[in-house]
């Protein structure tokens, strides 16, 4: 049988696209926001981690959404992943339904709806929906990004987002650090910046806070799962910022390493403080 080509989806297909993308995000939330968390099923995952009705029926959203949208394109979803096919050497979707179910499972605001369109294994096209927040960041790369306002669903505002410059010499750094994942190392990264200043937040919100210039950095140094970094990246990318491994490189997605691990990361506002 011969291979099916997949598309490799460049800026202004992914902007042709952006809509109807977020669209998906917006009812995604809308789902999420309906379960009611006092009452919800809370299940565990072989990796130990939890999944809850809210977390399918975002995925069930985007995914049926996302096949009447761009059938070519593969997709994969954290909730799919046995199903995955690697590797992604073109375009394809990369879907974390609900990042930060351990917020969102303690009654706290601050989980994400994550959407990523990945080309050639870097992340193109982000958005990041916090419903309860009644946020989205979105952003294409070499396009910008933008934070938008939701009310019941409905876009009120739309504002421009950009990283900004790193802190002067002796000044304090606002990094942005997990409330549920700490880890020595990212410890002392943040350590050996002087007087730095944490921002504890949960989710891929800590992408969002840097793109919009809120954070000047968020470093994670142990393993989290590509579905949790490449919208985000994207976002940050897009506003003007860099998102690299701790050595300073790129980093690669859907390539099939094991578990779709991103082993470290650093998001960068300022582009020149990773150098």
């Amino acid at each position: 049988m011969k291979e099916v080509q997949q598309p490799a989806i460049g800026c202004d297909s992914a902007a042709a696209l952006l809509e109807s993308l977020t669209e998906l995000v917006i009812r995604a939330g809308q789902a999420i926001l309906a379960v009611n968390r006092s009452t919800m099923n809370v299940a565990g995952k072989s990796d130990g981690s939890p999944v809850t009705e809210a977390d399918l029926a975002a995925d069930r959203i985007i995914v049926e959404g996302l096949g009447r949208l761009a059938p070519r394109i593969s997709l994969l979803s954290e909730e799919r992943v046995h199903l995955a096919k690697p590797p992604y050497k073109d375009s394809f979707f990369l879907i974390d339904p609900l990042d930060g179910t351990k917020e969102f499972v303690a009654g706290r605001d601050e989980f994400t709806v994550n959407l990523a369109l990945v080309t050639h294994g870097a992340p193109l096209l982000g958005i990041v929906g916090a419903p309860a927040l009644g946020l989205i960041w979105r952003g294409i790369v070499g396009k910008g990004a933008e934070r938008l306002t939701l009310r019941d669903g409905v876009v009120t505002q739309s504002v421009p987002i950009r990283t900004r410059p790193c802190p002067p010499r002796g000044q304090p750094w606002t990094v942005a650090v997990s409330r549920s994942h700490g880890d020595a190392r990212t410890e002392g990264f943040i350590d050996a910046r002087s007087n730095a200043v944490r921002a504890v937040l949960g989710s891929a919100v800590k992408f969002g806070r840097v793109a919009e210039g809120a954070v000047d950095i968020y470093p994670r140094l142990s393993p989290t799962s590509e579905w949790d970094v490449a919208a985000g990246a994207a976002v940050v990318v897009a506003a003007g910022g860099k998102v690299t491994g701790a050595n300073g490189g790129p980093l690669h997605f859907g390539l099939g390493r094991e578990d779709f691990l991103v082993p470290e990361f650093i998001a960068w506002g300022d582009p020149a403080a990773a150098a």
